[in-house]
């Protein structure tokens, strides 16, 4: 598939050491359609091993939403065939997997609507900056099913058990200032200033030591993950980190009162 092509419905596209994952149907709000979500794993691969990309945007080709959730449509028919149901549950979570555990920092843009299962992708990016006119909500209890133990952990994660409770359990929808109060996003800026907003974070990352971000990013999944402690493999990323060659020119750098030029890439 040609991920470059904007006729589909999830494409990519890059500038300046940013690569943007963009979901790409606004008829529908982006309602995530099994297509959609068996196309973002090797749209994610594709940036992550990209050696001119160093952060990723997920992101809307539409101000309207990041994604209105899922495609009804597409339930209705999987309500009634099991093996296409479990298709789905396996394109989704592995979509959702990819994009938690790529090698580089990843971003999602919200702009609009941000609900369901558009809300799950965005909950598995490392960071989300959202318009202040954007809206959230998590709601399989208005549609009478459950959401999946690795995006109620997630949710967890960012927001607490108690605040994960009250999503779930209402299903109601509600705005990016509560969202950011909630800590489900980091940042909330005026429409106008949102992407630009993004841009300038993503290139602050992606100015710094890729080698410290990358190696920094495994760590803390090691962490979520459950791991307590360093191991044999966290205490070699340490100690490695040390005599690299960013290392040596981050020290450099400092000593000469310059900026670094970091060139390690992966």
């Amino acid at each position: 598939m040609d991920y470059s092509d904007r006729s589909h419905s999830v494409y990519i596209e890059k500038a300046d050491g940013i690569g943007r994952l963009v979901l790409n149907r606004p008829d529908k709000f982006n309602a995530m359609s099994y297509a959609m979500w068996r196309a973002i794993p090797e749209a994610a691969k594709l940036l992550d091993t990209d050696p001119d990309v160093r952060v990723i945007v997920v992101c809307s080709s539409s101000d309207k939403a990041f994604s209105a959730g899922a495609d009804i449509k597409e339930l209705e028919e999987f309500s009634q065939d099991e093996v296409k149901r479990e298709k789905n549950r396996v394109a989704i979570r592995q979509a959702q997997r990819i994009l938690a555990r790529t090698e580089k920092p990843t971003i999602a843009e919200v702009p609009g609507a941000c609900i369901g299962g558009g809300c799950g992708l965005a909950i598995h990016c490392d960071m989300r900056i959202a318009s202040s006119q954007a809206t959230f909500g998590i709601t399989p209890a208005r549609l009478g099913i459950v959401y999946p133990l690795n995006d109620t952990r997630q949710l967890i994660e960012l927001v607490g058990p108690s605040a994960a409770k009250h999503i779930l359990f209402t299903g109601r929808i509600f705005a990016a200032e509560e969202a950011l109060q909630i800590g489900l996003v980091d940042q909330v800026v005026e429409p106008d200033l949102l992407p630009d907003t993004v841009r300038d974070l993503a290139s602050n990352m992606a100015s710094v030591s890729q080698y410290s971000v990358r190696g920094i990013k495994k760590v803390i999944r090691r962490i979520l993950d459950g791991q307590l402690d360093d191991d044999a493999e966290t205490a070699k990323i340490f100690t490695d980190a040390h005599n690299g060659m960013d290392a040596r020119e981050g020290v450099a750098a400092f000593r000469e009162k310059r900026p670094p030029n970091f060139r390690w890439n992966g």
